[in-house]
């Protein structure tokens, strides 16, 4: 069990039997009455914010939760089956739960798995990824002084938009919270 004054940033609580993250929160002291604790939380299972206030040495429940990384092998249907590195344990995720970050998902690729009550909830993908470009219109010389961009597709089969002299067969690095296009790399 935590207490409002082991509260910080980023501490997974149980609140409503359901798994939290604490995003911020603020220890207030009036100066009638007693001292309460003002906190937004964002549940890791649905994404949705929550703003509770708790009184001051009031209990929350620490969740079952467990963090680890895991090798993404391959699709199979609506499912993606990633592998635990340490006991090469196999999970079946629905690619709903990773939503659009899992565009950018490459074979053998590590990812960071949180398990709830021994289930997956969510999967973090690294911050950025590196990935062949095979298919775009071809690149015009001397294009590069406008910030125009061009549709392109990736290795994986996800959309973006680059600049227009990325060329079929570059490498670039994909920012995968945002899905865009962060620079060329050299192979």
């Amino acid at each position: 069990m935590y207490e409002t004054s082991d509260f910080r940033n980023g501490l997974k609580i149980e609140y409503d039997n359901q798994p939290f993250v604490i995003v911020e929160f603020q220890h207030v002291k009036p100066g009638k009455g007693a001292a309460f604790t003002r906190t937004r939380i964002k549940n890791l299972i649905t994404g949705r914010v929550l703003q509770p206030t708790f009184k001051s040495g009031e209990k929350v429940g620490k969740p079952d939760v467990e963090e680890k990384t895991m090798q993404f092998l391959y699709v199979e249907g609506t499912d993606l089956t990633l592998m635990d590195t340490t006991t090469y344990d196999q999970v079946a995720i629905p690619k709903e739960q990773i939503g659009e970050p899992g565009q950018f998902l490459k074979e053998n690729m590590e990812v960071q798995v949180l398990f709830w009550n021994g289930k997956p909830i969510n999967v973090d993908l690294p911050l950025h990824v590196n990935l062949k470009i095979t298919e775009t219109e071809p690149g015009v010389r001397g294009d590069t002084a406008t910030n125009a961009t061009k549709a392109a597709t990736t290795e994986t089969g996800a959309r973006i938009n680059v600049p227009l002299f990325i060329n079929e067969g570059d490498v670039i690095r994909v920012d995968t919270r945002t899905g865009e296009y962060v620079e060329r790399v050299n192979s």
